[in-house]
């Protein structure tokens, strides 16, 4: 679970569909390197300094900053363009075809733009055979990320655009994200918490959890102390018990992650994924969150 570098858009060099998605995805460079995935940043703002997410700004460096400065940062969704490059790069390099993951559209224009960079690129007769399909996965952070490796892993086994596409529509009815945060404070000067606002009749020590529900947060608990938010956390997985698939594990520079992951192992019929919680939803989910993705065996 060390820090790796930022790594830039990856082009496979192999024919076939290629997937896209957006940095909110949350995925380990050394994974997104495998799948050979290319993830299109969205952009950081502290005051009037920007940066391009894991390009200029890795994860660690970001929560360094969120401890010194007084401020929340601003996360804005990438121009259409920056979609628009990575299509024709892949388009040159063999590409038969364009699977586009977003994060949930209902929290950002990131859809928006890939959608619009796709019917640019459709207009263009030189490339408009290769179809290139949007998705909205309805979910944030290794929600997304989980989707995708699954329709990377789909797409390497020669599978049509169509299929690929098909198969991150479904996951994104099935994928499930819930988490356990040290605080709303985030949340609440974000205005990213949806019907979670119930919460903030209480005291904003307690320990929220939260779930993403149709692609925004939602109210799903809460506790007094961290460790029985976090048993909390493990008891609603557990009610998924027996139809849990890719379960995966993410936090916000968490020191006890590697205590977390112990607690939800026996529920896990694969190998758990971590990754750190990165700039586009660290902003909103704040330091010290934990939680877990999967998607639901229907």
């Amino acid at each position: 679970m060390s820090e790796t570098e930022p790594t830039s858009p990856t082009v496979n060099a192999a024919n076939g569909v290629r997937i896209v998605t957006d940095s909110a995805c949350d995925l380990p460079d050394d994974v997104v390197r495998a799948h050979h995935i290319s993830v299109v940043p969205l952009t950081i703002r502290f005051g009037t300094e920007e940066f391009v997410d894991r390009l200029e700004l890795s994860t660690a460096q970001f929560w360094a900053r969120c401890a010194v400065e007084p401020d929340l940062p601003e996360t804005a969704a990438p121009p259409p363009g920056a979609f628009e490059t990575v299509y024709r790069d892949l388009i040159a390099d063999g590409a038969t075809g364009i699977v586009v993951i977003s994060l949930s559209g209902a929290l950002s224009a990131t859809l928006q733009s890939a959608q619009l960079a796709a019917r640019t690129v459709a207009e263009d007769p030189s490339v408009a055979e290769t179809p290139i399909m949007c998705v909205d996965s309805r979910t944030i952070t290794l929600g997304l990320g989980t989707i995708v490796v699954a329709c990377a892993e789909l797409a390497a086994n020669g599978a049509e655009c169509a299929e690929v596409a098909a198969l991150a529509e479904s996951l994104s009815i099935r994928t499930r994200v819930i988490g356990a945060l040290d605080t709303l404070e985030n949340l609440k000067k974000g205005g990213r918490i949806g019907n979670a606002k119930a919460l903030l009749a209480s005291a904003l020590s307690i320990k929220p959890i939260i779930e993403v529900v149709d692609g925004v947060v939602e109210q799903a608990g809460r506790q007094r102390t961290r460790s029985k938010a976090l048993a909390l956390l493990v008891e609603r997985v557990r009610a998924y018990e027996g139809r849990i698939e890719h379960l995966s594990v993410l936090h916000a520079d968490c020191s006890d992650v590697d205590d977390f992951v112990t607690m939800v192992e026996p529920l896990a019929a694969n190998s758990i994924m971590v990754g750190e919680i990165g700039p586009v939803i660290g902003t909103h989910a704040g330091r010290g969150t934990i939680g877990v993705a999967f998607h639901e065996v229907q």
